[in-house]
């Protein structure tokens, strides 16, 4: 699977572009502001039917117009091509086509194109709040599992609405318990099925995350990812109910799946304790932990999918040292991956860094006039 054609409408810094892919290495390279990490994320958006980096589809359109579209070919398989479209009109909803017919649920299409992203702000992962974290590992199920996916979707909308009911009963000073239990109930068995699926992920995916981490980082200490949530407490649903009045104050739910959290942890290997990542790694550390992560992504996807995910790296060079450089061409050059997509603002140092990768690499330059 590979993006072949991409073109480009309105999208961000793109009036009109047209490009033709390698199904091999494709790096992008260009100034910094020249619009690189802006065509990674169309290619992402393509695949996920979303920005990797807004959260409101709306900013994604060029200033000063009204619509953006992006239309690509993807080859799903050796015989067969299919062409996604995404457009987007200011003040209306998204429309995303496969072959020219709109998707009955947008959600159909995640999952079907995998992608993973390596990106210059990944270490916030690991420095900023349980969202980030949970927003990460909620993407990798999403793309894996469409089954998690439409749970995911139903619990943040019964969330929502119970939600918006806590806030009503602030207002009037009284709370309608009967019609709470109708939200509680959904939210209870949603919840726990959410909790199972990712503590059977995380189960799953840390054999792939250490080998990866090892690779990269030779082996110099152990890690560890640690799922914690509520509701692995038996007797969650109780302490839920008991809470209402909580929520009610505080017109939101304060316990659940939507709180749950994935610390990461380093050492615990010769004599080491086991420390959080986030205290007491080092900056490499972190790079190393989080790169291991998306890769650990990438075999996750294939594995479920049978088919090698688009790989995405966005400035990668310049963000870490050389001997993880060396270690990442490495696997390039042995054909671990697909199709990569890779920025740089310094084509001479890419074109050296590839020179002796025996995989076709096409260079791109954006942001000529």
């Amino acid at each position: 699977m590979h993006l072949e054609k991409l073109s480009l409408t309105n999208f961000k810094n793109y009036e009109d572009a047209r490009y033709v892919f390698g199904q091999q290495v494709n790096v992008i390279v260009g100034p910094n502001g020249s619009g690189k990490t802006n065509l990674l994320d169309a290619v992402y958006f393509l695949s996920l039917s979303k920005s990797a980096f807004q959260t409101q589809d709306a900013l994604s359109i060029l200033h000063d117009t009204d619509y953006f579209i992006i239309d690509g070919i993807f080859e799903e398989h050796t015989d067969r091509n299919v062409q996604i479209t995404i457009s987007l009109q200011r003040g209306q909803r998204k429309v995303l086509m496969a072959d020219k017919k709109p998707y009955e649920r947008i959600s159909e299409h995640i999952g079907r194109f995998p992608v993973v992203l390596v990106a210059p702000n990944d270490t916030d992962l690991v420095r900023e709040h349980s969202e980030d974290r949970r927003h990460f590992f909620d993407g990798v199920l999403s793309q894996l599992d469409s089954t998690y996916l439409r749970d995911y979707l139903m619990y943040q909308q019964v969330l929502k609405q119970r939600n918006s009911l806590l806030k009503l009963f602030a207002e009037r000073s009284q709370v309608d318990n009967d019609l709470l239990d109708t939200y509680d109930e959904p939210l209870l068995v949603l919840g726990q099925k959410i909790h199972e699926r990712r503590k059977q992920f995380i189960d799953e995916f840390l054999p792939s995350f250490r080998v990866h981490y090892a690779y990269l980082s030779e082996e110099r200490e152990e890690v560890n990812i640690v799922y914690e949530s509520e509701m692995s407490n038996p007797d969650f649903a109780d302490e839920f109910r008991h809470f209402r009045r909580r929520d009610t104050v505080l017109q939101r739910t304060t316990m659940g799946v939507h709180k749950d959290d994935y610390s990461f942890i380093i050492g615990g290997g010769n004599n080491q304790p086991p420390v959080p990542l986030k205290k007491f790694g080092s900056q490499g550390q972190q790079k190393t932990f989080v790169i291991a992560l998306k890769l650990a992504q990438f075999d996750q996807l294939q594995t479920e999918k049978g088919i090698k995910p688009i790989l995405l790296l966005d400035d990668i060079f310049d963000k870490l040292d050389d001997r993880r450089i060396g270690k990442l061409i490495q696997q390039m050059d042995e054909g671990v991956f697909g199709q990569l997509f890779i920025t740089d603002a310094r084509p001479e140092r890419t074109r050296e860094l590839l020179n002796k990768v025996k995989a076709d690499v096409r260079f791109f330059e954006v942001g000529k006039s």
